[in-house]
């Protein structure tokens, strides 16, 4: 856990649209927004299903398991706030539900994270009123 006044990498800032997956992260749960129309997951929230055009969502509790799709090792910060993070494993880590999320590989060595790897979701508390969804080896 990160205490708030610690924390100098940028914060996400989650708007009327996202909300409801940031308070979701808070509580340890991944919830998604599913098309009614559809009932495909959507990934990014957004207002609009990018399948079908529908604009009314439920906000659905995933299971945070998932598997690395793709990943860079990070060696090089592109800003100084990361540089004392590298490396770092930046991945896509598609979820068992279907949605394809970016996040960090966390909990293993940099040089052990592999396509398909079983992932599984973890939460770090970086402020107060922040937290950010993380994945590690399942």
């Amino acid at each position: 856990m990160t205490h708030q006044n610690e924390y100098r990498k940028p914060l996400p800032v989650p708007s009327a649209v996202s909300q409801q997956f940031w308070a979701g992260l808070r509580e340890r749960e991944v919830r998604l927004p599913r098309c009614r129309q559809c009932e495909k997951f959507v990934f990014y929230p957004r207002t609009i299903c990018p399948f079908c055009m529908g604009v009314e969502f439920d906000w659905v509790k995933v299971s945070g398991n998932g598997k690395v799709y793709s990943f860079t090792v990070v060696r090089r910060a592109m800003i100084p706030a990361f540089q004392e993070a590298t490396p770092y494993v930046l991945a896509l880590v598609e979820l068992e539900e279907g949605p394809r999320l970016t996040t960090n590989i966390v909990n293993c060595d940099v040089g052990n994270v592999r396509v398909d790897m079983p992932v599984q979701a973890t939460y770090d508390d970086v402020t107060a009123e922040i937290t950010l969804l993380k994945f590690e080896p399942a």
